[in-house]
């Protein structure tokens, strides 16, 4: 049977602007890092932790569901919060392989095994937990999809109200999960999410789990979640690491917690070095590969559509960056039509993935057909069902929109 652990060993709030600069563990810093953000950048911080009491032992463990089984090297988790996320399968994806015309090994990490069928339960984990064990009224976020959906159901287990800022043209099936939560849904057009999100928080005390600033600093105890891919990968490759792995990437929070993770396991001693962290965009935006090619902290892109609607990112964040410098990374980007035939061959080797689940099997073709050569095993994160993308009906969808703001502010407030 394994060793229980059940403390988290978390010290406090460290910036990635300047890490001499370390804050308390509350209240969440979500303006980004006091000391070295400015009005022009905004710097994320990443909770840190006393590593010399980390038990090797952890890593004994299978990689099975349920994220309390890492709590030391994660932020404080809200008693019962968890609902069996991580242990997800990794699968071998010669097939696939085959169909795009890699003669490597491939593997698959099938993140939509998760209890909203999303990667996004692993973030939510820690923000929701923050949340309640800071003493929340309740939570908000601005999202289109995933993140929205699996803030509703966290929020829910641990009976904290929520509501959730997204835009009419949302695909269908998340308005139908946020609801189904019970969350309250205001649609507004894109542009006015956010204010409308900073209104709500202002207004009624709402712990936000997604984002407050042009350049996403995002709040720093999510992206600890993330990082239980890559012990996860680590146990099921048996003790090994991937040549690299190649994530879905809108603000790089997924990114950072997989580099983060490896990092750690080679602080502890387990490993010699990290694999090489590879994003995957949506070639008409891009802003990380935009970043990194001009050598910026961040930078801000035309919102050009894309259907890639879960990574359709017009800035990227800082995180991204330090995710593909510090492992030796490569930026990759994939065009509408690359998301489409991957989508396709991927469902006909018996997994459905939403369109932007597979953004890094279509990356790495077209990587490959520019000649680029990839160090093995390669693995393939996949992020959400495809379910997500079916048509659903919304008619008699209870929803809020900017016209009825202040008859919602009042009942949350109430």
């Amino acid at each position: 049977m394994a060793q229980s652990f059940s403390s988290s060993l978390a010290i406090g709030q460290r910036s990635l602007g300047d890490p001499t600069q370390l804050f308390p563990l509350q209240p969440a810093l979500l303006q980004g890092c006091p000391v070295s953000s400015n009005e022009e950048m905004q710097y994320p911080l990443e909770i840190d932790y006393d590593y010399a009491k980390v038990d090797r032992g952890l890593f004994d463990q299978a990689p099975l569901p349920g994220l309390d089984r890492w709590a030391p090297l994660l932020p404080p988790l809200a008693p019962g919060i968890s609902m069996g996320e991580g242990g997800t399968p990794l699968l071998d994806g010669q097939a696939i392989a085959a169909a795009i015309g890699f003669d490597g090994e491939l593997l698959l990490k099938d993140e939509s095994r998760n209890p909203t069928w999303s990667h996004k339960d692993r973030l939510n984990l820690c923000t929701v937990s923050a949340a309640k064990l800071g003493g929340a009224r309740g939570i908000a976020a601005a999202s289109s999809g995933n993140h929205g959906a699996a803030a509703a159901a966290y929020a829910a287990r641990m009976g904290l109200p929520c509501v959730i800022v997204s835009s009419p043209g949302a695909q269908p099936a998340f308005r139908q999960f946020i609801q189904a939560f019970g969350a309250e849904l205001v649609l507004v057009p894109t542009e006015r999410r956010w204010p409308v999100l900073r209104r709500i928080i202002e207004q009624t005390g709402y712990f936000p789990v997604s984002n407050l600033t042009r350049f996403h600093t995002g709040n720093p105890f999510g992206p600890e979640g993330y990082k239980t891919v890559a012990y996860e990968l680590f146990l099921q490759l048996g003790r090994k690491l991937p040549g690299c792995v190649i994530v879905p990437t809108g603000y790089g929070e997924l990114l950072y917690g997989l580099a983060k993770g490896f990092r750690e396991l080679q602080q502890l001693g387990l490993t010699d070095g990290v694999p090489r962290i590879m994003s995957a965009e949506p070639a008409a935006r891009g802003p990380l590969a935009r970043a990194l090619q001009s050598n910026a902290a961040a930078v801000e892109v035309a919102s050009v559509p894309t259907i890639a609607a879960g990574i359709a990112c017009t800035v990227n964040s800082y995180r991204g960056v330090r995710a593909i410098r510090d492992s030796a990374g490569r930026a990759l980007t994939c065009s509408d039509e690359d998301l489409v035939s991957i989508r396709a061959k991927l469902a006909h080797t018996g997994l459905y993935q939403e369109l932007a689940g597979v953004a890094g099997l279509a990356a790495l073709r077209a990587a490959l057909a520019r000649g680029e050569r990839f160090e093995g095993p390669v693995v393939a994160i996949l992020t959400s069902s495809g379910l997500k993308d079916v048509p659903a009906v919304v008619d008699g969808v209870p929803h809020t929109d900017e016209n009825g703001l202040d008859d919602l502010l009042r009942r949350l407030k109430a």
